[in-house]
């Protein structure tokens, strides 16, 4: 397959936003940057699972992270990745 390099990538990054929580992490680091305890109170699951999801979105390079005094704060890197979702509500009109 020709460019098979390009769609493995491109595969990895959409199995980053496959998740439902994932998808509200960014929107929300869209609105501001948020620390792990804000994402877990907003979201409502444990720490470990808010670090899980936070990993995959930082590995996919679409959030980055940095340190202020004893948090890591979580910054939306790719804003662009946004457009993805108005392009899914489109199938979504076309579908009804």
């Amino acid at each position: 397959m020709p460019n098979s390099e390009r769609y493995t990538y491109m595969a990895g990054v959409m199995k980053a936003l496959s998740h439902p929580t994932r998808l509200f992490i960014i929107d929300e680091l869209e609105k501001q940057d948020r620390n792990v305890s804000e994402l877990t109170e907003m979201v409502g699951i444990d720490i470990s699972t808010i670090s899980r999801h936070l990993t995959i979105l930082k590995q996919a390079g679409i959030i980055s992270s940095s340190k202020k005094n004893n948090q890591m704060i979580y910054h939306l890197l790719c804003p662009c990745v946004l457009d993805m979702y108005k392009c899914v509500m489109r199938i979504k009109e076309k579908q009804s």
